[in-house]
């Protein structure tokens, strides 16, 4: 059984400055909402309320917004802003928070083997709260249940134009049902002549705790870099790794023109 989810949140989110020099990109709301929130939320959805955070300096903010302001409760208690607290009330009530920091930013990798003391020896989640996804099950609750009948590492994937390989992680691999990949291997971020199919994995994953000790012994890739996709690489050869094509709507919001897209739709959603 699956109810671990580590949220990697130690970038420094320089496609966002200035916004991001002092607040979090996790903190970015869409809407009245954080990122993470909306990511925490669907981990809960997949029953996973075990929520590990590797996070770094200046992220302080995270924290606090899992944990109660007793000042602003008192400030707005008995008024009509109290019930806009429900959601994150009813968030802090049914999880646990842990936290640990990635001293050194040396990729995605690397931030997840930072997670291993919060994770153990478990099968795990990790969501990139940079991918907002929408759909009327989550993407996470759909990998889990996949993960129930296979036991293995799982990767969300969607199709992307073939000029977009270079900003992905890309899969090869057999169509073994429909939307479902046995994986043969993969490439972190191919020239668009050399990726091997248009199949992009975004930040949906969940891993064997084996993990751990293929990123400990993965060469820095791609950017100098810890790769996680070049350690789910080396598991593939081992044992079964599958790709997922998820059902439902991503938005990039790690680039401007994703985060207001994501924006205006769930504005859109919340007025119709």
């Amino acid at each position: 059984m699956i109810t671990k989810c580590l949220f990697p949140a130690a970038g420094y989110g320089t496609r966002f400055l200035p916004a991001t020099k002092a607040m979090p990109k996790e903190m970015m709301p869409i809407v009245n909402k954080p990122l993470i929130q909306y990511g925490v939320e669907e981990a809960i959805e997949a029953g996973l309320t075990d929520i590990g955070v590797v996070s770094g300096r200046g992220k302080r903010a995270i924290e606090d917004h899992f944990d109660i302001s007793y000042e602003l409760e008192h400030q707005i208690a008995g008024t009509s802003k109290e019930i806009l607290l429900d959601d994150i009330r009813d968030v802090i009530n049914q999880c646990t928070f842990s936290y640990t920091r990635q001293v050194e930013m040396k990729g995605l990798g690397h931030a997840i083997l930072t997670g291993e003391p919060l994770i153990g020896d478990n099968p795990f989640a990790v969501l990139l709260a940079d991918d907002f996804c929408t759909n009327g099950t989550g993407v996470l609750k759909q990998m889990v249940s996949l993960f129930n009948e296979y036991q293995c590492s799982i990767v969300a994937i969607e199709e992307v134009p073939r000029d977009q390989t270079q900003n992905y992680g890309v899969i090869e691999g057999t169509e073994i049902q429909g939307g479902l990949f046995k994986i043969s291997g993969m490439v972190e971020k191919p020239a668009p002549e050399d990726a091997p199919t248009n199949l992009a994995i975004i930040g949906r994953y969940i891993l064997t705790p084996d993990i751990f000790d293929i990123i400990r012994n993965v060469a820095p890739g791609a950017g100098g870099e810890i790769q996680i996709t070049d350690a789910i690489n080396e598991q593939c050869k081992k044992r079964m790794v599958l790709g997922y094509k998820f059902k439902g709507r991503r938005f990039d919001c790690g680039s401007l023109v994703g985060f207001v897209e994501a924006t205006n739709y769930v504005y859109g959603e919340m007025n119709k």
